[in-house]
């Protein structure tokens, strides 16, 4: 059966519509026993209770549940107020003035805007050398207006801030201790989560709140374990799977029935880690990018509709961006566009031709891909683009063993912004370039404001400078997939894959 995606904003991500409805006969979940709904999170993780700032999917499920900042995200993926009962925005998306709800941090004294900004200071100064740190580089006031009214202003406006201000990592915390809206209890292998009465987080009682209220637990598991243990009724969530690991989703005729996928915002490509041999020049590793056919890349997995990309910056989420008019416009078509895929390829393969006849060498890259089946397919489609134009590949078993190193990763929110600093030389020297640091670093108007008359060019032009240096060769959009028993509420597929805890232990008020 083919699955299909269909495209919603920015054309990027993706709902799976055909297998959203589980039959009847799945309908319950394991909390119906012991009151308890179980979740694995696909991953490699020793703990998913952490102080720490570099946060993996699971931890970033456990963080967002217990330390909400100013502003949350709900099951949609849409911002919701959080610490923030309200906010405005005004002096054209420079300043942001949130008002407070009354509350009270673990400790017992009141969250204020002193408080808070205390935190929220302390949180730009420990995501220094991180993308988010980039992120937060535009922060360039932080004042308590008031006890309950805090501004945070912009160097410059950025129409995504609130996106960004919801991210796990900026929980707001203190003393390592967040204010919910759950409380967390490490086990031997796993966290139990259990939500926090609205009136003991300064909102309103609810009386049917504790029959609508249940504990989570969340442990981390490889995939095929998560997977079994879905198909065997142990846990009614699992969540963060990868193109890796997608097809160990479709073994059980439990798991079959159930599968979600999110086609989500982000990087999903190759990054050339070693530029030396027949890498050595950006006109050899541009060959690469040609090879690859990407509209029948995903064929391996069925997947119908899958928005496949040859640039960094998708062009459907860069055409929100950037202004109207041929001086200011940006990119408006893919690369190679002109050219047929034959075309394309028989340049690429004139160009590993003369590179082996002037060196004496055989042309070859060493590919690093996590382990899994759908790594393995992935690994058999390439290889045999590459192999069309003369080049032979290899499977690394290491990341520092392989030329290339696949790069899948979500995007934290929707601007050009955020893909060129997935490139800055702070977050990674390899393939990085200096000049487009330089070019979004001094950028003076707004990425987003339809007003602003300079807007799109740094951006475009730092874009360009990575396009071209063909360090990054680009898939698409990243795919990531669920396993949802029937009859749990608060998981939706969403642009963003993220799928918070909070509304799984919370039944909605109807």
């Amino acid at each position: 059966m083919t699955r299909r995606f269909t495209p919603s904003r920015y054309l990027t991500p993706v709902l799976l519509a055909p297998i959203l409805l589980a039959p009847v006969f799945l309908a319950s979940c394991s909390q119906a026993g012991d009151g308890l709904v179980d979740i694995a999170v696909v991953e490699d993780t020793e703990t998913l209770l952490t102080d720490g700032i570099r946060l993996s999917y699971g931890q970033q499920l456990v963080r967002g549940a217990t330390s909400e900042g100013l502003v949350t995200l709900d099951d949609n993926g849409e911002t919701l107020p959080a610490l923030a009962e309200r906010w405005i925005v005004l002096d054209d998306g420079r300043s942001f003035i949130f008002r407070l709800r009354e509350a009270n941090w673990a400790d017992g004294t009141a969250v204020d805007a002193q408080s808070v900004r205390a935190e929220i200071l302390r949180q730009i100064r420990d995501l220094e050398g991180t993308s988010l740190g980039l992120d937060l580089g535009r922060v360039s006031e932080i004042r308590a207006m008031t006890s309950r009214v805090i501004e945070i202003r912009l160097s410059q406006p950025m129409p995504s801030f609130l996106q960004l201000l919801a991210q796990p990592e900026l929980g707001l915390r203190r003393n390592d201790v967040g204010n919910g809206p759950m409380r967390a209890s490490a086990g031997d292998d796993d966290v139990l989560l259990t939500p926090i009465a609205p009136e003991m987080r300064g909102l309103p009682e609810e009386s049917d709140f504790a029959e609508r209220s249940r504990t989570l637990r969340i442990k981390a598991l490889a995939a095929p374990a998560a997977v079994a243990a879905f198909n065997d009724g142990q846990v009614d969530l699992v969540a963060g799977g990868t193109l890796a690991s997608l097809p160990l989703a479709e073994t059980g005729p439990l798991s079959r029935g159930n599968l979600r996928l999110d086609s989500a915002l982000g990087l999903f490509g190759l990054r050339v880690t070693k530029a030396t041999g027949f890498l050595g020049n950006a006109s050899r590793r541009e060959a690469l990018a040609m090879a690859i056919d990407r509209e029948t890349l995903l064929e391996p997995f069925n997947l119908s509709g899958w928005p496949s990309t040859t640039r960094i910056v998708p062009l459907a989420l860069a055409g929100e961006v950037q202004q109207a008019g041929e001086a200011e416009a940006g990119p408006t078509q893919e690369r190679w566009a002109d050219l047929s895929l034959e075309i394309r390829r028989s340049r690429a393969a004139r160009r590993v031709a003369d590179w082996e006849g002037s060196s004496g060498q055989s042309a070859s890259v060493a590919i690093f891909l996590p382990k899994g089946p759908g790594s393995d397919r992935i690994f058999r489609k390439l290889s045999a683009d590459f192999a069309t134009i003369g080049l032979a590949s290899e499977r690394a078993s290491r990341p520092p063993d392989a030329d290339l190193v696949l790069v899948d990763r979500l995007a934290r929110y929707a601007a050009p912004r955020w893909f060129i600093n997935q490139f800055h030389c702070t977050i990674q020297r390899s393939g990085c370039i200096a000049e487009a640091d330089a070019l979004v670093e001094g950028k003076e108007a707004d990425e987003g404001d339809p007003g602003s008359a300079n807007d799109a060019p740094p951006l475009v032009e730092a874009e360009a400078l990575l396009v071209d240096s063909n360090t990054y060769i680009p898939f698409g959009a990243p795919v990531r997939w669920s396993l949802v028993r029937g009859g749990l509420n608060g998981f939706t597929e969403n642009r963003w894959a993220s799928h918070p805890l909070f509304p799984l232990a919370v039944d909605p008020i109807f």
